[in-house]
């Protein structure tokens, strides 16, 4: 049965589809759907964790004891989860654990655009990447039989076009996947150095073998058409060369880290052209190069923001597809919402003249016109550290000036805390408010 899914319940649908029993993620756009969505299936738990590197603890614990597991989160979060995943990688799992996260090139939503292609190659994990919502789903799927296959967590990555497009889902039943049995390892789950030495040995030759693996996965395809133009790419960008090329051969990646380095070669050899069409770094041009293969790709093409069929018919073809040009629209902004008793408090730090060190959350609009009432934003919880540092600098006379802006949820994600110790902190800040407008 086929159902038209946004590509983030379509994630969602994946996970279900495998199997998965425990789901634990920090909300971010463009990836809050994926855990919205899997919370609706009874047979899944699933958890609002106080930051992604407790969503990733959880979902190690869960695979360890034997569950599949999932954890999602959007790029910069994956800077949070660092930690424990790099040291997953030398853990393993037991049941399969998949860490969906999702880039935002063009920053709709997002502080930087940073690819998180580079993490799967600095934790020395596979990575897999969709092209849209059936993709989505069925590389989630593929995603938890590879990692139980090679012992190692698996990073799906998403953008937000992937995530924000909807398309036709080929829907399956829920896979039976029982508990694997749990057997105390310190050798494979206690990663004091003695341990981690001999893991790590491990680890490098899993990726020797996931890399000769990737020569003849499926996930990886060859459609051969014009040899003149050869074009290697992934994920949704593989949309906009079918588009703005419709007449090049392609070779799409579906398992963009470990590259397979033998059908890379083939597909280099039997073209006249070869390019690489990637959104923000040049990850694949450059492991690519490094084969001694040579491939145009940042040359022509921007390491800023999403790409385009036009832009890519532009500059490797050199025409333009016909489309109607709606003209120059006005720019839009977004703004706090009528009402928001967040305008009344930055108009006040306006007035009052004050420096106020920001955080990540709709309250960040208050930097903006015709509140101006915001100094600083870096990452989530960063304000108190910024005014302390702030202070540390310029003395107590600069101090008194000087305010740190934070919510609820950006103040909560600074402390590791698991997530019904959060509910309990969040039940007596709720008590004590109560008391004290009570009090008032």
């Amino acid at each position: 049965m086929k159902q038209l899914m946004l590509g983030n319940a379509a994630f969602a649908r994946g996970a279900y589809e495998a199997g998965v029993t425990v789901a634990a993620a920090y909300p971010g756009t463009p990836s809050t759907e994926i855990t919205e969505n899997i919370a609706k299936y009874k047979e899944v738990y699933a958890e609002w964790s106080p930051n992604e590197k407790v969503a990733l603890e959880v979902a190690i614990g869960a695979s360890i004891a034997g569950a599949r597991a999932l954890c999602c989160m959007k790029h910069v979060g994956l800077n949070v989860a660092a930690d424990p995943l790099f040291t997953a990688s030398y853990t393993g799992v037991n049941g399969g654990l998949v860490i969906i996260v999702a880039d935002d090139p063009g920053m709709h939503s997002s502080q930087n655009e940073q690819d998180s292609r580079f993490y799967a190659r600095s934790a020395h994990v596979p990575m897999l990447e969709p092209a849209d919502s059936d993709e989505a789903k069925e590389y989630v799927r593929r995603a938890f039989a590879l990692s139980e296959q090679y012992d190692t967590p698996v990073i799906v990555r998403s953008n937000t076009r992937v995530s924000h497009s909807q398309g036709l889902v080929d829907i399956k039943d829920r896979e039976d996947v029982p508990l694997k049995p749990y057997i105390k390892d310190i050798g494979k789950y206690v990663m004091m150095p003695g341990m981690a030495r001999r893991r790590h040995v491990i680890v490098e030759q899993r990726m020797k073998d996931l890399k000769e693996a990737a020569n003849s996965m499926d996930n990886n395809t060859v459609e051969y058409n014009d040899k003149s133009i050869g074009i290697i790419t992934s994920g949704v960008v593989y949309n906009y060369v079918r588009e703005a090329l419709p007449d090049a051969s392609v070779l799409k990646l579906g398992l963009i880290y470990p590259l397979p380095e033998k059908l890379i070669r083939e597909f280099a050899q039997k073209v006249d052209k070869l390019y690489v069409v990637e959104e923000l770094e040049p990850f694949f041009e450059n492991l690519i190069k490094a084969m001694g293969i040579p491939v145009t790709g940042k040359e022509i093409f921007t390491v800023q923001g999403e790409y385009s069929a036009n832009m890519i018919a532009e500059r490797i073809g050199g025409k333009k597809i016909d489309v109607k040009n709606p003209g120059v629209l006005p720019q839009r902004p977004p703004v706090m919402c009528p009402g928001c008793p967040h305008r009344a408090v930055f108009y006040m730090l306006k007035k009052l003249g004050l420096t106020a060190t920001g955080d990540i959350g709709c309250y960040t609009l208050g930097a903006l016109p015709p509140h101006a009432g915001l100094d600083t934003c870096v990452c989530m919880g960063a304000s108190i550290g910024n005014a302390l540092g702030m202070e540390k600098a310029r003395g107590k006379e600069f101090t008194r000036k000087l305010v740190a802006v934070i919510g609820d949820s950006t103040f909560f994600h600074s402390r590791s805390c698991p997530a019904p110790l959060y509910r309990y902190l969040h039940a007596i800040r709720v008590h004590f408010r109560a008391s004290v407008l009570h009090i008032d």
